[in-house]
């Protein structure tokens, strides 16, 4: 199955300070994944880097799918199974 395309996320941002906090949110999985950048960068390259993370995380979870699933809520392995 071929990645999605950026537009098929959706982008939240969020202004604090001199800061914005940009999620970004796979509707298929309602996966999301967080940064928070300057607030002077251009909104695409905040979404850019957004969607980088969150494709990062999606192929991780999906690369994890044969192994223990046995992790707290940080996604830090608590153990393996063998």
């Amino acid at each position: 199955m071929p990645d999605s395309s950026d537009s098929d996320y959706l982008i939240e941002f969020v202004r604090i300070g001199n800061s914005v906090k940009v999620s970004a949110i796979d509707p298929g999985t309602g996966v999301e994944a967080s940064i928070i950048g300057p607030a002077h960068l251009s909104e695409a390259e905040l979404s850019r880097n957004a969607i980088a993370k969150l494709k990062y995380i999606l192929a991780k979870n999906k690369q994890g799918k044969g192994a223990s699933r046995a992790q707290t809520q940080t996604g830090v392995k608590t153990h393996d199974t063998i």
